[in-house]
């Protein structure tokens, strides 16, 4: 597993915990922080704090381009995953849009249910193929 896939799956890790606990967007990095267990990289919390801050913008993208699913419905996995993979594509400019959605689908393999890997690849592709009409 690659340093930047380690550092994804603990972003992924803070914000399932955080909704899970009933708080904001990455609410339990700052515990995470503090314990530093399993250690926590800068660009975990590049993720998360960037999820957490376009959070509205990024849920209103999955609402209107997972068909068939609301945000409530969708396996929580699967949603944060989703938030991940869009701000990757929309804001991280040095990470090839490709490998965003590649990373989201390979942890909805690993670690969702048996339709989640093509859910998540439909809806980033979707993203990706749309990234020119979005506005920054």
């Amino acid at each position: 597993m690659g340093a930047r896939t380690k550092y994804r799956k603990r972003a992924l890790d803070v914000l399932f915990e955080s909704e899970l606990q009933g708080l904001e967007a990455g609410g339990s990095l700052t515990e995470r922080l503090v314990t530093n267990e399993p250690p926590i990289n800068p660009y975990t919390v590049t993720l998360v704090e960037g999820v957490a801050g376009t959070r509205d913008r990024i849920d209103a993208i999955i609402s209107e381009h997972a068909h068939g699913w609301t945000l409530d419905r969708m396996p929580a996995v699967d949603r944060n995953l989703l938030r991940l993979g869009i701000y990757e594509i929309l804001y991280v400019d040095d990470v090839p849009d490709a490998v965003a959605v590649s990373e989201a689908v390979s942890l909805a393999q690993e670690l969702s249910t048996d339709e989640s890997a093509s859910f998540v690849n439909g809806v980033l592709s979707k993203v990706v193929d749309l990234k020119p009409t979005f506005s920054a």
